[in-house]
């Protein structure tokens, strides 16, 4: 991978990108005043090569680590309450978040909560409940992804799904944000195409998202448009040539890219995923890929300057609306995503519970065009049965 590759960024947090730099992890667990950091991840990470090798780092630079890694693909509040008691037990003094959005999701949220005695629910996205933390008592996060999809790594927030309603909430406050990111891509390498794929269209859906968003940020607006020019050149290299490190490396940036261009908003895409990741436990990122083409259709009023815009970004023959949906249909051809909701399990008699759990999702508010239970029903319809008319 070229030199170019590699860089020292601090936006939106302290971020050192470029393949081999796991190695400056116990460093930068140090610099946070780590001695004893407990490295929290799901379940699928707990005993891989990546996740060895970086206990066994830690451990020969005289930084001995804990790991923590009962959390589920989407993680929930049992999971956190048990990450806070394992960190508690171990007398750990800092968080590794280490993995993919489940894991770096739970972890930042076991940060959260380790000097908190009251329910992670009293932290949920609202008004100024934030100001309900003690921030003193939070646990310092240095965050590793291994995916390139969520950026949890660069986000203020944790996605969790509270059992007692089964609903996905959205966990929040300003000092989630991990103190130093290690974005390594070599990480990446061993993540199978299939994986690949759905993380991947996570972190179009993000860019998209954002950029589709009605609201003013141009910072946001321009990332994003970036960052889906990186997906466009680089999302099948990485499906088709896992062992691609320069197109791992574009990945990991463009994911990083969208969750920090999403602050600017999100959708009914996300509205539509929530739910159904919480009630069919689906991976997110697919979720978002299978409805994304129903959502631009619906949203075409609203948006056709902006991608006939985009798909001039992206040398689309004959720039037009039409020009990104069929990139965006082709592209989820060509790695493998399933085309409707009905694919995930997904059916008509589950709709009047969806519809009304996706109104009520925060991501609703970016959307271009408002939605109601009832716009959703339609779209969560025409999802499951494959019409994009």
């Amino acid at each position: 991978m070229s030199e170019t590759l590699k860089g020292n960024w601090n936006y939106p947090t302290s971020v050192r990108f470029g393949a081999g730099r796991i190695a400056e992890l116990p460093e930068a667990c140090r610099s946070l005043g780590m001695k004893r950091p407990l490295l929290v991840t799901d379940r699928g990470l707990a005993g891989v090569q990546i996740t060895r090798d970086t206990l066994a780092l830690l451990a020969a630079d005289g930084l001995p680590a804990g790991i923590f890694s009962e959390v589920r693909p989407n993680p929930a509040g049992a999971d956190v309450e048990a990450g806070v008691v394992a960190y508690r037990a171990g007398g750990h003094d800092g968080v590794i978040a280490f993995g993919g959005g489940s894991g770096i999701d739970a972890a930042k949220a076991v940060a959260l909560m380790v000097g908190l005695d009251r329910p992670i629910w009293d932290f949920e996205d609202r008004d100024d409940w934030f100001t309900r933390v003690r921030t003193e008592a939070m646990a310092p996060v240095v965050a590793v992804p291994t995916t390139s999809g969520t950026g949890s790594e660069v986000g203020r927030a944790s996605v969790i799904t509270d059992a007692r309603d089964h609903t996905k909430k959205i966990i929040f406050h300003p000092r989630m944000l991990p103190a130093i990111v290690i974005a390594d891509p070599a990480l990446t390498l061993a993540l199978p195409a299939h994986i690949t794929a759905a993380v991947g269209m996570d972190a179009l859906s993000h860019n998209l998202e954002a950029y589709c968003s009605p609201f003013y940020h141009p910072l946001a607006q321009g990332i994003a448009l970036e960052g889906m020019r990186l997906i466009h050149e680089n999302l099948p290299l990485a499906y088709h040539r896992g062992d691609d490190l320069a197109a791992r490396a574009q990945m990991m940036a463009a994911s990083a890219m969208g969750a920090t261009a999403f602050q600017k908003g999100l959708g009914a895409m996300h509205a539509m995923s929530h739910p159904v990741g919480a009630l069919f436990d689906t991976h997110h990122g697919l979720t978002n890929a299978v409805v994304m083409p129903y959502v631009l259709v619906f949203n075409r009023a609203a948006i056709e300057q902006k991608l006939t815009a985009l798909a001039r970004y992206l040398d689309l023959p004959a720039p037009s609306f039409r020009a990104v949906l069929e990139w965006v249909l082709d592209l989820r051809n060509e790695i493998g995503i399933p085309r409707t909701l009905a694919d995930l399990g997904v059916g008509e008699a589950d709709v009047p519970r969806l519809a009304p759990m996706a109104a009520r999702d925060p991501s609703c508010g970016g959307n271009p065009v408002t939605l109601d239970k009832e716009i959703l029903a339609v779209l969560y319809r025409k999802a499951i049965a494959g019409d994009l008319e």
